[in-house]
């Protein structure tokens, strides 16, 4: 049970329990059992046996509560349309969140009493580039986690598309939708080469282990592959090793990995920290031109950067939209100034 505590009680009791009973009728197929058990979980169970149960028992909770399908792509309650939600025609920040690409309502994320997020209100439009900027610890990483899958909020709702919510599904689940993530640290397989890097990551009909091993490229497939390294910069490179690639290469690799998925949402976390002027100023073209195609939300600390791609920022501060807008507008807005440095309207002008 990946990530409960059940999960281990009941794996523990449950292998010592059929290691028992095995040595003592059949010693000589022990481990050949046990083998078969783990690939059987890795195949079949991957959030393990107790995680897969309490998935199924979401489900019937939420099927029993009333939830339909809907054949947009989501659930809904039982009296609500096809349509989005009326709530996405509201203002956030003084604009319409109707036609978003992706549109959070009120979440709301708490840690033992801390809110990393607190009731925000979020959206962005289809082939939009947004930038969100602010302090350590304003939420800005947690709302990528909370698109993602990868933390379930507290209250609140994410929709995806016209109608489809994310909210109680996993992290595959949401990938398969069309929501990708390139995390800051680069996460590539270095003993592959670029071109194996971008062929393991294609979007597939079947995404399963024993699939993936037997699958063969087809004409398309390698024209997507193709038009990604040039896209990236890295069709010199194609039959290079990842892991020798340069800090910038293997960002750019990453971003490759997520656009040869047709993803419409690309979420990046700090792309340039660590790379060369040379390498930042190619990392900002390159979103540049990925979000002609689909939507980019960037989180950046480096103001220069931000300067240079922005052209809607979002500033976060203790998990709350703070102001939006122009990054001219946002850098003269006094509290933006106050959550930076420290300065009030008042100190400023003492």
């Amino acid at each position: 049970g990946r990530g409960t505590l059940l999960g281990p009680v009941v794996g523990a009791v449950g292998v010592n329990w059929l290691q028992s009973l095995l040595t003592t009728h059949y010693p000589d197929l022990w481990l050949l059992v046990l083998g078969g058990m783990f690939v059987a979980v890795v195949l079949f169970f991957p959030d393990g046996v107790v995680g897969t149960v309490q998935k199924l028992a979401g489900r019937l909770r939420r099927v029993g509560g009333g939830l339909k399908f809907d054949p947009a792509g989501g659930e809904r309650p039982p009296n609500s349309s096809t349509a989005p939600p009326p709530e996405r025609a509201m203002t956030v920040g003084g604009a319409a969140a109707a036609g978003s690409i992706i549109y959070l309502e009120d979440v709301t994320v708490e840690y033992d009493g801390f809110k990393a997020l607190n009731a925000l209100n979020f959206f962005m439009d289809y082939k939009e580039l947004r930038v969100v900027i602010g302090p350590n610890g304003a939420g800005k990483t947690t709302l990528l986690d909370v698109i993602t899958g990868k933390v379930q909020p507290s209250a609140g709702r994410v929709i995806f598309g016209k109608s489809t919510d994310l909210t109680g599904r996993r992290e595959n689940e949401i990938a398969g939708l069309g929501v990708g993530r390139k995390f800051q640290t680069p996460s590539i397989f270095a003993n592959l080469t670029v071109r194996e890097n971008l062929e393991l990551a294609l979007g597939r009909k079947s995404r399963g282990v024993l699939a993936t091993l037997r699958a063969r490229l087809d004409g398309g497939q390698r024209a997507r592959v193709d038009a990604t390294l040039e896209s990236i910069g890295l069709a010199a490179e194609a039959g290079a090793r990842a892991g020798g690639l340069s800090h910038g290469q293997k960002q750019w690799l990453e971003i490759g990995m997520v656009m040869v998925q047709d993803a419409e949402l690309l979420l990046v976390d700090e792309p340039v920290a660590g790379m060369t002027d040379e390498e930042t100023e190619k990392t900002g073209r390159l979103l540049e031109a990925v979000s002609r195609e689909r939507a980019v939300l960037v989180i950046e600390h480096d103001m220069e950067f931000v300067r240079s791609i922005a052209r809607t920022v979002t500033v976060l501060h203790e998990g709350s939209v703070l102001c939006e807008g122009p990054v001219d507008q946002i850098q003269q807005d006094e509290r933006v100034l106050e959550v930076y440095l420290g300065r009030s309207r008042d100190a400023s002008h003492a």
